[in-house]
């Protein structure tokens, strides 16, 4: 499903470019997640990424199994949506009228997060057909589906018009794609001046080459995690100038040391994704680029 385009966009077939992006959009059509859906329920936000800050641990001292379950997912949501306004706090001075870009949108939570913070209009690409149609179900269900839209489509060939955004991010999404094609597409629909925000894990390249750990995490997430430096070379051959850079490494920590615990929302990356931040191999950086 392709919701209807904004004036200006040109129309893009359904994405099937590659093998490895059908790979992608058959992972996350499929995808049921409780770590996704569960901590999305609590206020219909559905974030797709992970936490920052520190985190309540009196939670998991919770004496009532019930009670404890929902007081740890109620814990975690409010880190990743710590995160999610920590972006959109990073997309500029916004008016009403400006619209933004969320490249790699999942379930829609960003978008959101973005509309509330800055009252814009934005739409949100994703290649995943359910993902794209559940966020627009849960744009309707708010009333807001005439300044928040979604659509099935790549975020490397968007068919959006040309110049017509004044901030555009990705969430930890990067690591599906190729940095030179994204960010050219970026830079394309960015105007001059307009605000780049990425937020992504990334190998550490005074590690070396990627850690054993790095190796796991694309294994579980069928995606190919890039070198810290290969972000600031695509930018720079694509137009956009980092203004703002920020290692959230340490800020993550609370996050996944609290979803350790959670029994009801483990995946089995947990311990890998910790112990990658502690022996430096791996880093969650936020990046907030100019075009020019």
């Amino acid at each position: 499903m392709t919701t209807a385009p904004h004036a200006g966009a040109r129309t893009v077939p359904v994405p099937t470019q590659s093998t490895y992006q059908t790979r992608v959009a058959d992972y996350w059509n499929a995808e049921e997640n409780p770590v996704n859906l569960e901590l999305g329920r609590l206020d219909d936000l559905y974030h797709h990424h992970y936490g920052i800050g520190e985190a309540d641990r009196s939670v998991l001292e919770e004496p009532d199994p019930v009670r404890r379950r929902e007081r740890i997912t109620a814990e975690l949501h409010r880190l990743e949506h710590a995160q999610s306004e920590l972006l959109a706090a990073r997309l500029g001075p916004l008016r009403p009228d400006d619209r933004v870009f969320d490249a790699g949108c999942g379930r829609g939570g960003g978008s959101v997060v973005a509309h509330l913070h800055h009252g814009c209009h934005a739409d949100g690409v994703t290649i995943s057909e359910k993902q794209a149609e559940f966020a627009n179900a849960q744009a309707r269900k708010r009333g807001i589906d005439d300044r928040v839209r979604y659509h099935h489509r790549n975020m490397l060939d968007t068919g959006l018009p040309s110049g017509a955004y004044a901030a555009s991010w990705n969430n930890e999404s990067t690591m599906y794609v190729e940095l030179d094609l994204l960010f050219a597409e970026h830079a394309r629909l960015l105007r001059r001046g307009g605000r780049y925000v990425v937020i992504t894990g990334c190998y550490n390249d005074t590690y070396g080459q990627a850690s054993r750990e790095v190796s796991l995490i694309n294994a579980h997430y069928i995606c190919d995690i890039h070198p810290r430096s290969a972000y600031f070379r695509a930018m720079a051959r694509n137009r956009l100038v980092p203004v703002h850079v920020e290692d959230l490494t340490e800020a993550a920590l609370p996050y996944w040391e609290l979803r350790k615990e959670a029994d009801h929302l483990v995946t089995g990356i947990e311990d890998t994704f910790l112990t990658a931040y502690r022996n430096g191999s791996f880093q969650y950086l936020l990046i907030a680029a100019d075009r020019v």
